[in-house]
């Protein structure tokens, strides 16, 4: 699977972006998808992940009621829709793909085999 992300940008506080992951190559339903994100002298954070039927989702708490996640498994993309932004939302937003997925496990990195190149979310106070 490969996987392109795509969305990011400048936003003033309060604002919203959403983020698209477009994969290519596999069955896209099969994977279970997750948004992290990385800030500047941070490790890689999760925020968001959803299973393969899009049933079932996970958020970070810091992200809850103001982010969603959804998929569209005919058009193989998963997004994220970023309302109320926060200046502390500045990161590289990177999106994953697991094919064992669990949402008991969803927040943690390691597990997934795919990673797209990571799309820059910029929130100015």
């Amino acid at each position: 699977v490969q996987l392109q992300a795509s969305g990011g940008g400048l936003v003033q506080a309060g604002g919203s972006l959403r983020l698209s992951c477009s994969a290519s190559r596999g069955t896209f339903s099969n994977y279970g998808m997750a948004w992290f994100r990385q800030a500047p002298g941070q490790e890689r954070k999760f925020v968001a992940a959803i299973g393969g039927s899009g049933t079932n989702t996970r958020y970070t708490d810091s992200v809850k009621g103001r982010f969603t996640i959804s998929r569209d498994n005919a058009q193989h993309t998963v997004f994220l829709q970023m309302n109320s932004l926060k200046p502390e939302d500045t990161a590289v937003y990177y999106c994953a793909a697991d094919r064992r997925w669990s949402i008991i496990r969803a927040a943690i990195s390691r597990d997934y085999d795919f990673w797209g190149q990571g799309t820059q979310v910029t929130v100015s106070s």
